[in-house]
């Protein structure tokens, strides 16, 4: 009896501590921006909604659609895989934004009453760790 009362208790506790290491995607704000003296871009997403704008002073309204379920399931996928608090580590793998080859591009992130913010890097080329969901990012814009 104290056998399966360990095994069920250690079951029951390694239940919880997965689930509560996984992000999640539907309490959090992602903001991604990328800007030269020319450019700028600021992709929002909160809630399967995606914002567009490519106004800095805010004056234009931004495009709001929503996400498909198809590009919900993968960005909650890439999501789950980042570990919030590297974000402000990440190296930049490039640095064409020096000299004005890129634009210079950020990823912030507020979840949980905290935000994350990565230090810059090019536009269009992401530390590794994050590639996959800036480049899914990029997409809502581009769809406009």
């Amino acid at each position: 009896m104290k056998l399966f009362t360990m095994l069920f208790l250690s079951l029951f506790v390694s239940k919880s501590c997965t689930g509560q290491t996984k992000n999640d995607l539907k309490l959090a704000v992602m903001e991604y921006t990328a800007s030269t003296r020319g450019f700028y871009q600021k992709i929002t997403i909160e809630n399967q909604m995606v914002s567009v704008s490519k106004d800095r002073s805010g004056t234009e309204k931004p495009i709001v659609t929503k996400i498909s379920d198809k590009d919900w399931k993968e960005l909650v996928s890439y999501f789950e895989a980042i570990h919030l608090e590297s974000l402000s580590t990440l190296k930049a793998p490039t640095e064409k934004r020096f000299h004005d080859g890129a634009a210079i591009a950020n990823l912030k992130v507020t979840y949980q009453d905290k935000s994350f913010q990565t230090e810059a890097f090019d536009h269009g080329n992401p530390p590794e760790s994050i590639k996959k969901i800036v480049d899914k990012i990029n997409t809502f814009a581009k769809k406009e």
